[in-house]
């Protein structure tokens, strides 16, 4: 999967903080908290145990905020799926 197309953010602390964000939500890392979304109606998938991008992209998605359910992401389909919803 082509990830240029996501702005990307890594933050570099005792494990990377990582986003990739696309037009319409977010996939972040295990740091950020899907609570946090949901109050602000946001649409984010969270995956854990990554430390790249790439990782992210084939890791299965943990969590997912209530807009993002109903964008159609869910809990176990992998990043790459979960990008092609937020793109």
């Amino acid at each position: 999967m082509d990830l240029t197309a996501f702005e990307r953010h890594h933050i570099q602390l005792n494990l990377p903080l990582l986003i990739l964000k696309g037009r319409k939500g977010l996939l972040a890392c295990g740091y950020l908290n899907v609570e946090t979304f949901n109050k602000t109606g946001e649409v984010a998938a969270i995956v854990t145990g990554v430390k790249t991008f790439e990782d992210m992209a084939s890791a299965a998605v943990a969590k997912v905020s209530q807009a993002g359910d109903q964008l159609g992401l869910r809990v176990g389909m992998t990043g790459a799926q979960a990008l092609e919803l937020i793109r």
